[in-house]
């Protein structure tokens, strides 16, 4: 049988063919598409014409296409579907990639063609986008080692190839610490104030398992209840210090020395490319510039949000005390408390708003919003192959027009690493439309109910679809322009501004219904979402800010003399924890955003977007939350534009001014 993974896909739309695609499909077919690569950069650097945008930034551009797709499959089902042998295959996989994309950036043949034309870009006619893709593709040479020595570039490659297989094996190890620890419990008495939808998911784990009672994991759906409800002191705690030990066991997932190399390979890495450091490197091409940028606007917001933080843990610690009686308050003790307070003060039960929450009816809701917005539709097709029987595929159209493939991948299951997100099977140019996928971890269905949902999992979901949006609306010329390919600290705009319609009456009249009574949300409930959306903030604001000092201070200039993971790590968040650290536990070992994601020095980006999307926002609530004109403004300028501008200019054409933080404090209540 021929590789499927190489044969034209007889599929609606072109879509993977996954029904076919076997774990063995993938090396040979990634060996067989290095080499296609490898002959269509040759035929570039050996073309005797003088070089052109069109025979050399173009036709690298065009290049490595069917490989792109196999790729990215692969690390796509490595995250959302895996298992010990693809884990092997990936491992296998990563670094010959690496050495092709070093071979293609430091090919000194293929960097003088671009460098030609480069030197010509105030004389050739090019259109915006051209300009911004030859900037793009000759910036990236340069920062990958293009004007190297041979003997730094070999260094490179060495460098380039070790940080792809550790980061992999960051993500594994995550995982498989996550998957050996579950919380077994037969004794009833032992779950006392868990919600019954949470007894449920457990009831149903436990019998996949083969086990009776109930089975807890630290799988989000099934940890966060537990640590939100659960009276039993002493099973938070366990379950606590469970999460906490991910990749820092004395075991062989253990992730302290990986982290070290990871650290000290990305400092060489930036030494030898002529930056100060990591962060130095990474930050050049970002909104914010350089380091001191970050470290003054993650000082401001900190110095906003300490005090009234401040205020907040006091509250929780005399609660604590005084109506709990626990002597101190310890870090499994802090979501708990804070639902008690919320329910005191709002009369706020997360678990009261879950019949409202159904996912089929949220999911249905959230495409009639868009469809409100952006004119998309959603069909779902079931002739379209995925790759596990919870995947559900969509074809989106707008106006009649196929315009992208969704796949929806929403519930927890082991071979799928924690955490939400979305992705592409498919880029789109101006041959193709998009193929992408969001991919969650929500509380799955039980035998008596729909999956229903935390209001929490519900602007989760709103935003990695807007993540989906930037992607599916894209509408450029240029795969490596498009959708989410922007600055990083841009691409959380999309996603964190689509979050706000959570918030809005007339958007939750749309999904949120009574999954038996098919009653609407009583006007009671949406007040309290609302005033529920300040509570806490000091607090939320300071545990992001410490992830976001925590990753800088992993890639600057001091990363190379750090010698301990937990001692550093201890130094840098004690300052903005207020519950006492524990030795056993470490958030650097399963940080996955940084280590094994692309957020290394870029973890700020998620506040720096909410500076963005709250000044976005604004617009929408000043002029209709579905005003047509603000929504198309924001399509035309922002959603279908990708990375083919800067996105300062991109933002300042859609809301006429440069952002304004102010708007961002109003929300969180941080200033009047």
């Amino acid at each position: 049988m021929q590789n499927p993974l190489l044969v034209e896909f007889s599929t609606p739309f072109e879509t993977l063919s996954f029904d076919q695609i076997k774990t063995e499909h993938f090396l040979p077919a990634i060996e067989i598409e290095i080499e296609k690569t490898k002959a269509e950069i040759d035929q570039i650097t050996q073309n005797p014409a003088l070089p052109s945008f069109a025979n050399t930034i173009e036709a690298m551009e065009e290049s490595g296409q069917r490989l792109s797709i196999i790729s990215g499959a692969l690390f796509n089902l490595n995250s959302a579907e895996t298992s010990k042998s693809l884990q092997e295959v990936t491992q296998k996989a990563a670094p010959i990639l690496t050495a092709l994309q070093n071979d293609i950036r430091l090919n000194e043949a293929l960097f003088k063609r671009i460098q030609k034309v480069y030197e010509q870009k105030d004389t050739i006619e090019l259109t915006t986008e051209q300009k911004t893709l030859l900037e793009k593709e000759y910036k990236g040479f340069v920062r990958n080692g293009a004007l190297l020595s041979a003997e730094k570039k070999e260094k490179l490659r060495a460098i380039d190839q070790e940080l792809a297989q550790l980061g992999l094996r960051f993500g594994e190890n995550v995982l498989e610490d996550s998957n050996a620890f579950s919380l077994h419990i037969s004794d009833e008495k032992e779950l006392s104030g868990l919600p019954q939808s949470a007894l449920a998911m457990a009831k149903e784990m436990a019998k996949s398992k083969s086990l009776e009672g109930w089975l807890f994991t630290l799988d989000y759906p099934s940890y966060v209840p537990f640590m939100t409800y659960a009276d039993n002191r002493e099973l938070r705690k366990k379950m606590s210090l469970a999460f906490g030990k991910r990749g820092f066991q004395s075991n062989d997932h253990n992730n302290e020395e990986i982290i070290q190399s990871i650290v000290q390979l990305r400092y060489k890495r930036a030494q030898l490319l002529g930056y100060d450091s990591h962060a130095a490197f990474v930050l050049e091409e970002r909104m914010a510039k350089d380091e001191s940028t970050v470290r003054h606007f993650l000082n401001d917001l900190r110095d906003k949000a300490y005090p009234k933080a401040e205020k907040e843990w006091e509250e929780i610690k005399v609660f604590g005390q005084q109506e709990l009686g626990f002597k101190t308050v310890e870090k499994w003790d802090t979501a708990y408390i804070s639902e008690k307070i919320k329910q005191a003060r709002f009369s706020f039960n997360e678990e009261e708003l879950k019949p409202y929450f159904a996912l089929p009816k949220v999911t249905a809701g959230l495409f009639k919003i868009v469809e409100r917005l952006y004119g998309l539709s959603f069909k779902l097709r079931e002739d379209i192959p995925v790759y596990h029987p919870d995947v559900q595929a969509y074809e989106v159209t707008k106006d009649g027009v196929f315009y992208a493939v969704l796949y929806a991948d929403f519930h927890p299951r082991e071979g799928k690493r924690n955490g939400a997100w979305m992705t592409s099977y498919r880029s789109q140019n101006h041959q193709q439309r998009p193929h992408v996928s969001i991919v969650c971890n929500f509380s799955p269905p039980t035998e008596n109910t729909p999956a229903l949902l935390t209001f929490n999992e519900v602007t989760t979901l709103f935003h990695e679809f807007g993540h989906a949006l930037h992607g599916m609306l894209a509408n450029t010329h240029y795969a490596a322009l498009s959708g989410t390919s922007v600055y990083w600290d841009f691409v959380e705009l999309p996603s964190q501004v689509l979050e706000n319609w959570c918030y809005q009456a007339e958007a939750l009249a749309l999904f949120a219904q009574h999954y038996q009574t098919e009653e609407l949300i009583p006007v009671h409930y949406i007040e309290k979402i609302i005033k529920a959306g300040q509570f806490q903030q000091g607090l939320q604001t300071l545990r992001q800010l410490s992830f976001g000092y925590l990753d800088l201070s992993w890639h600057s200039e001091n990363s190379i003399d750090i010698q301990g993971v937990k001692a550093h790590e201890k130094a840098i968040m004690v300052p903005f924890q207020f519950a006492e650290d524990h030795e056993e536990n470490c958030m650097s070992t399963a940080f996955s955003h940084i280590f094994q994601g692309g957020y290394a020095a870029g973890y700020y980006s998620y506040k720096w977007a909410e500076v963005l999307d709250a000044d976005t926002f604004e617009l929408f609530l000043e002029k209709g939350i579905f005003n047509a004109a603000t929504a198309k403004a924001f399509h035309d300028h922002v959603l279908s534009k990708g990375g083919t501008e800067h996105p300062m200019t991109l933002y300042k054409r859609f809301r006429g001014q440069t952002p304004n933080p102010k708007a961002l404090l109003k929300r969180a209540g941080l200033i009047d």
